[in-house]
């Protein structure tokens, strides 16, 4: 019953990424669409950004503590391109470059969208087999 309430809290970590990766995807539509200014879409995001590092970051380790070695394998490459983001200091969304980076900050957070889509279908995947495993226990 223990390894069920794992998947459910990745399950919800994972929900947590998914949100904060739309609302910076809704951000730059909104940006493309000219709906909002650039130093109001810049800050939503950059607001949101550091959240969002450190959530990936619990959620590697939660994985990792909890003895799911494949997952937590799996969430090193994002945790690595976060980390390097941050420590070269390209984390944060610049105000006067930001309509020239427009497209590839797009592209960044679609595949971070992707990338933790498959991850929340593994999960759930193993969720649903440990609640099988344990209702055939019972």
């Amino acid at each position: 019953m223990g390894d069920l309430y794992v998947w459910l809290i990745s399950f919800f970590f994972l929900i947590a990424l998914l949100v904060v990766i739309v609302f910076q995807l809704m951000c730059l539509a909104d940006l493309e669409f000219d709906y909002i200014n650039p130093y109001d879409s810049s800050s939503r995001i950059n607001k949101v950004i550091l959240p969002e590092y450190i959530t990936e970051g619990v959620l590697c380790l939660f994985f990792l503590l909890t003895g799911h070695w494949c997952m937590s394998l799996l969430c090193l490459p994002y945790l690595y391109y976060n980390v390097r983001l941050y420590t070269r200091r390209k984390h944060l969304v610049d105000v006067t470059e930001i309509f020239n980076l427009l497209h590839w900050e797009k592209k960044q957070r679609l595949f971070k969208l992707f990338y933790l889509i498959v991850l929340l279908f593994l999960s759930i995947f193993w969720m649903i087999l440990t609640a099988l495993e344990d209702h055939d226990f019972d």
